[in-house]
């Protein structure tokens, strides 16, 4: 039974207080900050109609909107960590409402902004980005021009900002139904025993020895997702709507572009992933077969894909340990960054650490440019909870690297980047695992457990992509998404990604339903990318000297402060050539090749 938010010692939990010392001092900067009047903003809005007057006036405008925007993420942050404590409660849920809806009236307010920018006659622009006054923020306004083509007027700007509010509503839903209201039943083991199965559990049995419990609990998490297929589609159908609403009505091509063109990512990066990993899905029913041959059950199913192969061995954690060598880990990127992170785990209570009830589930970091990072963890002492740690330690290191060097309008990393470091750190706790394997059986499990990280990372997540892909493509086509329409094309996915070998239970049809990202507006792609480019930076770090390494830290320092391809590029991988994400195929058959040896398999 999962406890009590009152049950978890403070030790276990992030501080918050840090940000604000309560609910109540939060609620004195709200009302500070966010005016009851209309406008809330009047000062913002002073500058309506003035901002071709001069640079002077510009960056005054800019250091306006910025500054209240700082103020709204330090509000937004106290509250949706409070939220996400335990999403039932209701001043928690009040805070949370409240600071979403003044950041939609900061964007209805400021949607004037963009729009009159760019309507700067092209000359006066072009005087002003020469402005040593101006200088700071050249990247930015330069941002802005880019996608000059696709913004609107003042009035098609507001119009679209008071939409968003609405827009909003599906992904709300989803999450109040999946982290709150869902209860799951009781699952059996072989035994008979009885297991209560939770989001957070369902990770801890699905990779269990005891079969009838796998199969149960996959069975039946997925079973209440299922009876619930009607709503889950038209909600997941209204955040793709969203998508498309917003795609038309700034007159991209399609959502995809939408999503990528402001980042300056070109669509063949998406496409050529995809293809990539088609065209070389061999290697993972190579694996298939493999994992077929050392458990010798017979047939597989997909709850049969996440048990270890070498059961004996399976190495589990206590919390403080997980701590201890993910710290230890992330000496080849010197001593400056690991007594950071250090100071972090261990004074600072940066991590959330165990599940308790009505918690969110999954793992995230998150914080804003004037607080420090904050990480939720649902740990179960799973060797995936200790490199799940050191997945968020990533983030936040990144985060923190990032708001410490640049300024808070280049302080924030693009999504394109946000998974490299993640990964990054992740290869670097498993070379320290590996290195530290007293056994061969320590050794075959580790190497399992970097097969099932790239297997999910790189192929998983792009699985999703693909998914993503056509379920927006069928709404541009205008073909409806109906709950079989989805759940079919998700059975063929997973027999195209899985091969022959493996059975499909129907089951696995309500997958689809129950993945947050799938609201995220084209993120998991980013997974897969992400981890080709960190492992090609971690190869590079751990065999090079210290430019490698002041290449990489750069990498991390850089914020938003120039495009995210470019940023790669200068760190020392070109994301815009497929070949980092073939050498991470490439990595993924070599070691499945190395595990059939260690296991004398052919």
């Amino acid at each position: 039974m999962a406890k009590d938010r009152s049950q978890i010692s403070p030790e276990d939990q992030w501080d918050v207080a840090s940000l604000y010392p309560d609910m109540a001092a939060w609620g004195k900067d709200f009302s500070d900050t966010v005016p009851s009047t209309s406008p809330r903003w009047p000062e913002l809005l002073s500058y309506k109609g003035r901002l071709k007057e001069s640079p002077e006036i510009l960056k005054a405008a800019l250091e306006l909107s910025f500054n209240l925007s700082r103020k709204l993420s330090k509000l937004y942050s106290y509250a949706h960590l409070r939220h996400d404590e335990e999403i039932t409660l209701d001043a928690h849920k009040t805070a949370y409402n409240k600071i979403l809806a003044a950041y939609h009236d900061f964007s209805q307010e400021s949607s004037w902004f963009d729009p009159e920018l760019l309507e700067i006659e092209d000359d006066i622009l072009s005087k002003f980005l020469k402005s040593p006054t101006l200088a700071p923020y050249r990247f930015h306004i330069e941002k802005s021009i880019r996608v000059k083509q696709h913004m609107l007027s003042h009035e098609g700007e507001e119009l679209l900002a008071r939409a968003g509010k609405a827009l909003q509503a599906p992904s709300k839903a989803f999450s109040a139904i999946n982290d709150a209201d869902f209860k799951f039943p009781q699952v059996d083991d072989q035994q008979g025993g009885k297991h209560e199965l939770t989001l957070g559990s369902y990770g801890l049995y699905i990779r269990d020895t005891d079969r009838v419990l796998r199969k149960n609990t996959f069975k039946q998490l997925h079973a209440k997702y299922g009876r619930y297929e009607n709503t889950l589609c038209e909600l997941l159908n209204g955040q793709v709507q969203a998508h498309v609403f917003n795609a038309k009505s700034r007159h991209y091509h399609s959502c995809l572009e939408a999503a990528l063109f402001p980042k300056n990512v070109d669509k063949a990066v998406y496409h050529s992933l995809i293809k990539a990993v088609n065209d070389n899905m061999h290697v993972l029913h190579q694996y298939v077969e493999l994992r077929e041959k050392v458990l010798d059950i017979g047939k597989l199913h997909l709850y049969d894909m996440y048990v270890p192969l070498m059961p004996s061995a399976d190495i589990r954690l206590p919390y403080n340990e997980a701590e201890d060598i993910v710290i230890e880990s992330v000496a080849p990127l010197g001593e400056e960054y690991q007594n950071l992170l250090r100071k972090g785990f261990k004074e600072q209570r940066w991590v959330d650490r165990y599940e308790n009830k009505n918690k969110r589930s999954g793992a995230y970091s998150s914080g804003c440019y004037d607080s420090n990072p904050y990480i939720l963890m649902n740990y179960k002492k799973l060797l995936k909870d200790v490199f799940t740690l050191a997945h968020e330690a990533g983030h936040s290191m990144h985060s923190l690297l990032s708001h410490t060097h640049q300024p808070y309008h280049y302080g924030d990393y693009p999504i394109f980047l946000a998974e490299v470091a993640s990964t990054f750190n992740e290869t670097l706790l498993m070379n320290l695992m590996l290195d530290r394997a007293k056994t061969k059986e320590e050794r075959i499990y580790l190497i399992n457990e970097k097969i099932e990280d790239l297997r999910g990372t790189l192929f998983r997540q792009t699985m999703f992509a693909e998914f993503e892909l056509w379920i927006h493509e069928m709404s541009e086509q205008d073909i409806p998404l109906t709950p079989k329409l989805l759940s079919d094309y998700y059975l063929e996915l997973n027999r195209r990604y899985f091969g022959e070998r493996i059975v499909i239970d129907d089951e696995a049809a309500a997958e689809w339903s129950r993945i947050p990202h799938f609201y995220y507006n084209f993120y998991v792609y980013q997974y897969a990318t992400g981890i080709s480019a960190a492992l090609a930076l971690a190869d590079r770090v751990c065999k090079g000297g210290k430019q490698e390494r002041d290449d990489y830290l750069s990498f991390l320092k850089a914020g938003c402060s120039r495009y995210p391809i470019d940023i790669l590029k200068s760190a020392g991988v070109d994301m815009r050539s497929s070949q980092p994400v073939t050498a991470a195929i490439g990595k993924f058959g070599s070691l499945v090749t190395q595990l059939g040896k260690e296991l004398g398999i052919k």
